[in-house]
């Protein structure tokens, strides 16, 4: 990756920048040291061209936040149309990789912010197994689910990408059990890898409209690519909307961990002061509230208090409906993985720790937006999703520039759009 510019989501340390996670209250934060990704990226010879813009707090200081908005940073636009949402949190991620600002970027998911953007902006995006990747260095929500993830133009860029983050950190005790250390993801990519494989499709995720039309050919081509195709139902809602309480109890212990471990002269070290700098400063940044800070304060972390066995109830529960459910629909059906269109499946796949991969499929014939695909598979099962992946893509090459897609928003610009689909080796 000598030379290769890479640009990372303003929540992962870079030493010499600030790690702002679109937080004004955090416009000036300045860490010790580059995370443990960034230092394996400078290692590989990667060049740190800068941060991006995300939706704030990695959308999880309110509800009711757009996606790709943060008071620091304004409002991310989507390059295939900017009425759209760019979707959410790494928006500046993917709107970068599509926009052609850099081949290589690097985001963060906890349930969706990588899949999500990379659907929208019609990029391949990779959510890994969580502890693939360390996420010491990275401001957090839930050490449950949180991991980062690459995003790139096409699956052979986000294989190589992924090839240099993939280590392990002692400060993570995730990467322990981590087994793709030193593995080349390059090499998992074979044009026949869909021929034989087992997919199951989710009952009642097809899609209307425009979009079922191009979810109806992206089926059919894995057919032709020798898939078979194996209908399995699937119940995909999240944690959240189940009344699950992990992530905003888990948020003030982490966010407090790692705003704690800040140099001295941190303008934060706890999200109560974050909270109380927002307060202060209302005008510029509560346009949308902080219901989520709120509540995560609020939570009596105390052992044996009734917030933590919640908690400890949820957490079992999230694993038992989502690993267990997932684990138990793989193994019967013998699958390689499930499909869906779009990413339904995210927060499914976020519980368990389990990953996924985003994949452009191609545009609606009445308004040109992007539609994509993901596929998820059990732990540590990246070589294999990118070989699927990178099957697909192949035979389909559907993902277009924004500025082939709509002319009109690029219409002006003097740069080439003549390597969009270059490869990085």
């Amino acid at each position: 990756m000598t030379g290769i510019p890479v640009l990372l989501k303003d929540n992962i340390d870079v030493l010499g920048m600030p790690t702002t996670a679109g937080s004004l209250a955090l416009e000036h934060s300045y860490p010790a040291a580059d995370a443990p990704l960034v230092t394996a990226l400078r290692r590989a010879g990667a060049v740190v061209l800068g941060k991006v813009n995300l939706t704030e707090l990695a959308n999880f200081l309110t509800v009711g936040m757009p996606g790709g908005y943060s008071s620091l940073g304004g409002q991310v636009l989507n390059p295939y149309d900017v009425t759209q949402t760019p979707s959410g949190s790494s928006s500046g991620s993917a709107v970068a990789v599509a926009a052609g600002f850099a081949p290589l970027s690097v985001g963060s998911e906890t349930s969706g912010s990588i899949l999500g953007p990379a659907c929208a902006n019609s990029v391949v995006g990779l959510k890994p197994t969580v502890g693939l990747v360390p996420r010491t260095g990275l401001v957090p929500i839930a050490a449950s689910q949180d991991t980062a993830g690459p995003l790139a133009r096409t699956v052979a860029d986000v294989a190589a990408l992924l090839t240099v983050l993939a280590t392990r950190d002692e400060r993570d005790p995730a990467t322990a059990a981590n087994p793709l250390v030193d593995h080349d993801f390059t090499v998992d990519l074979d044009p026949q890898a869909l021929r034989g494989r087992r997919i199951g499709v989710v009952l009642g995720s097809a899609p209307a409209g425009d979009n079922r039309t191009l979810w109806d050919n992206a089926t059919q081509a894995m057919r032709d690519l020798g898939a078979t195709l194996v209908p399995v139902e699937l119940d995909t809602r999240s944690g959240i909307e189940d009344g699950s309480s992990v992530l905003t109890y888990e948020f003030r212990r982490d966010l407090d961990t790692y705003l704690s471990g800040l140099p001295d002269d941190a303008p934060c070290r706890s999200l109560a002061d974050l909270i109380g700098f927002n307060e202060a400063h209302s005008a510029a940044t509560l346009k949308f509230g902080q219901t989520r800070a709120l509540a995560a304060q609020a939570k009596d972390h105390a052992p044996g208090s009734a917030d933590t066995r919640k908690y400890l109830a949820d957490r079992a529960q999230d694993l038992a409906e989502s690993k267990d459910r997932l684990d138990s629909l793989l193994q019967s059906e013998t699958l390689a993985a499930l499909l869906f269109a779009g990413y339904p499946g995210a927060s499914l796949g976020a519980r368990a720790g389990y990953p996924s991969l985003a994949l452009p499929a191609g545009y609606r014939a009445a308004d040109r937006r992007p539609f994509s695909i993901t596929l998820l598979g059990p732990a540590w099962s990246e070589p294999l999703l990118l070989a699927l992946g990178y099957a697909f893509e192949r035979a389909t090459q559907l993902r277009r520039a924004p500025s082939v897609v709509n002319p009109a928003l690029s219409r002006g610009r003097r740069c080439s759009t003549a390597d969009e689909t270059r490869e990085i080796g």
